[in-house]
């Protein structure tokens, strides 16, 4: 199987879904997706993770994101860890879980990693543009919980780039100022950011972000 890479189409597939069966890129739409794996249901990093990204519907939906998420034991399993989710975690989980119990699409996404454990999918996210195209890889040991605002961080700045021709430096967050793509001529930046810029270097260019 090829390794997937940044850039490469997500592969596509169908699945049981805790909120009923879904064909991958269909159920995506023109929106942004992200996909993320979990070790085993009723574990207790997951269960932290899952009522998280309930909690944050709301910021993933101004963001035009759909979110899924994935462990390889089945439907009636997921059901009943839900409830657990949802009591633990003063939450209701608001989005679907995949039931892969064949690990067929653990294994598209090259989800089980041999070194670390042969039956459990290690803690993967992929950030999904409107385009089918992975934008971000990232794999978390499975004693580490994702941090979400890093999430939704990152989606921010894939946002602006798609739309706006410009970067986000180190320990960039929302608000700050951004870096304009070095293939954009002066002249065009002039154009294209009315806000102005500041040229530190001719590579390195700082403008507002644009969308505020």
């Amino acid at each position: 199987m090829a390794t997937l890479r940044l850039g490469d189409i997500a592969p596509d597939f169908k699945a049981e879904t805790t909120e009923g069966p879904i064909s991958f890129h269909e159920w995506l739409g023109n929106g942004w997706g992200i996909l993320f794996s979990h070790p085993a249901d009723f574990t207790p990093v997951c269960t932290t993770e899952l009522g998280t990204t309930a909690k944050l519907k709301g910021e993933f939906e101004k963001r035009n994101v759909k979110v899924v998420a994935l462990s390889v034991d089945p439907l009636d399993s997921h059901n009943s860890w839900i409830k657990d989710i949802n009591e633990t975690q003063n939450t209701n989980v608001n989005f679907p879980i995949i039931a892969d119990g064949d690990r067929k699409v653990a294994e598209l996404y090259d989800m089980i990693h041999p070194n670390a454990n042969e039956k459990l999918t290690v803690r993967s996210v992929f950030i999904i543009g409107p385009d089918k195209k992975v934008k971000l890889m990232i794999t978390y040991p499975a004693s580490t919980g994702r941090n979400f605002n890093e999430l939704l961080r990152v989606i921010d700045s894939l946002q602006l780039t798609a739309n706006y021709s410009v970067a986000t430096p180190a320990n960039w967050e929302s608000g700050q100022e951004v870096v304009i793509a070095p293939a954009i001529s002066d002249e065009d930046a002039d154009k294209k950011f009315p806000k102005g810029y500041k040229k530190i270097k001719p590579y390195l260019r700082l403008t507002p972000q644009p969308n505020l």
